[in-house]
């Protein structure tokens, strides 16, 4: 290298360097948290009508951001935490029976009865009666994966059950066995899943490889596409869901007894507890409104993180005052702290609303730390 190229060379690199050193002095911008907005979310796919609204609508209050999920387009969820657990699409009303085999190939439609994965519309049942098993998970814990149909995997692959999976539900209806599917889940390593599928007639498998997320919640699946999907967004990115889901209800005899049943509910309302979300319901009165709440009344309150504090219990669907419930609003506590108080505004054509479209409000109140 000649002394002119070697001065040139020396001259590029303490440019490079003035420059990486100006970029790294940088101070580094935080966005600060939305103020508060109104949001019509979009739970309707294309020109569908109806309360069994087709998406997921996933919302972040700190960005104005709400996301929404074809509910149709996946099947299995993959917990990215510490354990290994995999939930059913509640949302598209999925219901799953254990075959006591561990040879996915072995199983056929002999092994089990379909009639079985019947819930939503008085089918199923939540607590196990004789001979008739819980098929969904159980959504009357606080977290999902609290009680999963599928027993968490285990590190011993022969204690790994096939499960039997009807993955469209919730009307006391089994689809067809054509379109049942089977599937077996085993642990890859420590930091993920091997899915082996097929069609509950097939005599041959297929697998799909799942690597937890530490960003996410949950990894997903769709045993249509025999791909690995994208359905919520990263865990700090979201803070309620809006949706249709299995869900539960109650009934009482006349001799009292109250049997708890598998319900598939529209217009359901959860928080991302697993992402550390936290909720509180409050009670609207003369001298505490939405309006009027503000940083100062956060005293005494408690937060919940049962993911159902806001549940159904939002709106009205029955009786003479269908439409929102003006009677509660709520105060949404996010991963990193901000609290933002939340209203639903409408949802249905009696308050002004559309099926399928509900709009809320929300405020911040207090920034996080």
């Amino acid at each position: 290298m000649n002394k002119l190229n070697s001065m040139i060379a020396i001259a590029f690199i303490a440019v490079t360097f003035a420059a990486c050193k100006k970029d790294s002095d940088e101070p580094i911008v935080v966005v600060p948290p939305s103020d508060g907005s109104t949001l019509t979310l979009n739970g309707l796919v294309g020109a569908e009508l109806g309360s069994a609204a087709g998406n997921s609508v996933y919302v972040d209050f700190s960005t104005d951001k709400q996301t929404a999920v074809d509910r149709d387009s996946w099947d299995l969820g993959f917990y990215s935490g510490s354990d290994f657990k995999v939930i059913l699409n509640s949302t598209n009303g999925a219901s799953a029976l254990a075959v006591n085999k561990t040879d996915i190939n072995a199983v056929s439609i002999a092994d089990f009865d379909a009639n079985l994965l019947k819930v939503g519309q008085g089918g199923g049942v939540l607590t196990a009666t004789g001979t008739t098993p819980v098929v969904i998970d159980d959504p009357r814990e606080a977290s999902i994966i609290n009680k999963p149909v599928i027993a968490a995997i285990s590190a011993t692959d022969l204690e790994n059950k096939v499960y039997i999976i009807n993955r469209k539900g919730g009307t006391n209806t089994v689809l067809t066995n054509d379109e049942l599917y089977k599937v077996r889940v085993i642990r890859k390593g420590t930091t993920g899943y091997t899915l082996q599928y097929a069609k509950v007639a097939a005599t041959t498998y297929q697998t799909l490889d799942i690597t937890k997320n530490t960003e996410a919640n949950f990894q997903f699946a769709s045993l249509v596409k025999g791909t690995a999907v994208t359905v919520e967004p990263a865990k700090a990115s979201w803070d309620i869901v809006w949706g249709y889901s299995m869900y539960w209800t109650s009934t009482t005899s006349a001799a009292g007894v109250i049997t708890q049943l598998p319900y598939a509910f529209s217009d359901l309302v959860f928080i991302n507890n697993i992402g550390g979300v936290t909720a509180a319901s409050i009670a609207v009165t003369t001298s505490l409104t939405y309006a009027s709440f503000s940083e100062s009344n956060l005293t005494g309150i408690t937060f919940s993180s049962a993911r159902d504090v806001i549940g159904s219990n939002w709106r009205f669907t029955t009786g003479t005052a269908i439409g929102v419930n003006s009677n509660v609003f709520y105060l949404i506590k996010d991963g990193v702290g901000n609290v933002y108080k939340l209203k639903f505004v409408s949802f249905i054509s009696n308050d002004g609303g559309t099926r399928g479209k509900p709009v809320i409000e929300y405020k911040l109140v207090k920034k996080g730390s």
